[in-house]
């Protein structure tokens, strides 16, 4: 059948795999759930390296995203959003990434220590959710560590249905390394089909079952796309091409392939929109989507210069949308400063709970700007990646950015390409911001010579020249 959320038609009951949902009904959290009825549904759901403007209601040009659309239409869109690095996310935390050792990766890399991931005893989303009634389920992406050490299950999760790296093919569902990486629990399995399908089936299997259930969840749902390999639904000749390896596909892709890989993603989200209104949680549920960091290859960063990797705006700025019809008005438009680690504190509120104080979360609950009509507030936020010794501050509508030795102060609000370097016209704000810069620094775990970072090189980036490859000295200035 055809519905209001998707452009063709769609199986409502697809085939998704995999055994069913335990829910816990006799548990003391399950009670605790059953005598709060007014807690909120959430479904988290992220795209991977999405650039600003890769839907329309952000200004994609050259196509349209009518269901994630939709989010923002119904509920609030978020102009200035940021990623907390160019590479990898603090949602599940709600603190600096490189409060942590895994942290310091930039991303988890082969070369990566075994014994490097997030520490099951730091308090998570799903694990803070967890002790006051919710289920708890991530479907898609994970990359915060390995078996046996780290994993979903030993982070707040209840279940789990994705992968582990950084990428796998959209296919074969093998990582860079060519190995087997999709997993139902802590149990690889193997299950034909395009993974951005295949994660929609899931998620929709997850708000049925916990529909029936009557139990209150956290739906994380990671797509891997529009991340590379290029390989949108009709291309399983493209898998074939790349045999499993050379992941990265730099003589692959095109502008057409990035597109129907975007409306795919769009379809996936518009079949998990759907299944909430079936079971009547749409008023109910907090929807979110956003992207863990800016664009890649082919994606659009409008208006902004810069990619993944970079602390420039397009390295940073993402999309952020959010509905929740009980508590936020449709059709907001927020002019708060906002970063991936103000989720955490924003859910937490929303259920009614808080941060662990022993872990206090570095972000903002956003609630007041999103159902309380309160005014945005200046939002003081701090970068730091290995690549390039890239160091960058967003202090008001000032941005302080490092790239090697060179130095920048642009007003972004103003000058939202980073053109105008004011260091020297605004010697006093320069300097200030830079000492907020060290401030913070001084509060976060120092680079190492052992972390990896990547970056953009100029022998696959035509538009990136001289770029040589890094090395993983840290920057000399921090030691």
């Amino acid at each position: 059948m055809t519905t209001k959320y998707s452009r063709r038609t769609i199986l409502r009951n697809a085939a998704s795999g995999g055994a069913a949902l335990a829910m816990g009904a006799n548990s003391a959290a399950f009670a605790q759930a059953q005598s709060a009825p007014q807690l909120p549904n959430i479904v988290f759901i992220l795209a991977d390296d999405m650039g600003h403007a890769d839907i329309s209601c952000n200004g994609r040009r050259d196509f349209v995203t009518p269901i994630i659309d939709r989010i923002a239409a119904q509920g609030a869109r978020f102009t200035q959003a940021y990623a907390n690095s160019p590479v990898c996310v603090a949602i599940i935390t709600g603190r600096y990434q490189v409060r942590l050792p895994v942290g310091l990766e930039e991303p988890i890399a082969p070369i990566t220590k075994p014994d490097i991931g997030l520490p099951p005893e730091h308090p998570t989303l799903p694990s803070l959710l967890n002790k006051v009634g919710y289920g708890t389920a991530l479907v898609g992406k994970w990359h915060l560590g390995n078996l046996p050490d780290f994993g979903p299950l030993k982070s707040g999760y209840d279940h789990f249905f994705g992968y582990r790296s950084g990428a796998v093919d959209y296919f074969r569902h093998v990582n860079t390394g060519g190995k087997p990486d999709l997993w139902d629990g802590d149990h690889p399995v193997e299950q034909a089909g395009y993974l951005t399908t295949m994660f929609g089936d899931r998620a929709v299997k997850v708000i049925e079952e916990y529909a029936q259930g009557g139990r209150p969840f956290l739906l994380s749902l990671h797509f891997s796309a529009p991340h590379w390999p290029w390989e949108g639904p009709d291309d399983e000749a493209e898998s074939g091409r790349l045999g499993g390896h050379n992941l990265r596909d730099y003589d692959g892709g095109s502008r057409e392939t990035y597109r129907k890989m975007i409306l795919a993603l769009d379809e996936q989200v518009g079949r998990v929109l759907e299944a909430l209104e079936d079971h009547g949680l749409s008023r109910n549920t907090i929807v979110i989507f956003t992207s863990d960091n800016g664009g890649e290859r082919f994606a659009d960063t409008w208006p902004f210069n810069g990619r993944k990797t970079e602390l420039l705006e397009g390295g940073l700025r993402i999309p952020a949308l959010i509905s929740w019809p009980a508590r936020i008005k449709a059709g907001l438009v927020s002019e708060q400063v906002t970063a991936n680690m103000d989720w955490l504190p924003t859910l937490l509120a929303a259920a009614g709970t808080e941060p662990d104080p022993a872990y206090p979360t570095d972000g903002m609950n956003l609630l007041p700007q999103l159902a309380d009509g309160a005014a945005p507030v200046e939002r003081r936020l701090f970068w730091r990646y290995k690549s390039q010794w890239q160091r960058a501050a967003r202090i008001g509508d000032w941005k302080y950015l490092k790239i090697l030795d060179n130095t920048f102060l642009f007003n972004v609000v103003d000058d939202p390409m980073e053109r105008a370097n004011l260091k020297e016209r605004h010697k006093d704000t320069y300097e200030h911001v830079v000492a907020e810069w060290n401030a913070w620094n001084a509060t976060m775990l120092p680079e190492t010579a052992t972390s990896f970072t990547e970056n953009n090189r100029s022998r696959e980036w035509v538009d990136r020249p001289g770029a040589n490859p890094v090395t993983l000295d840290p920057d000399p200035e921090l030691r």
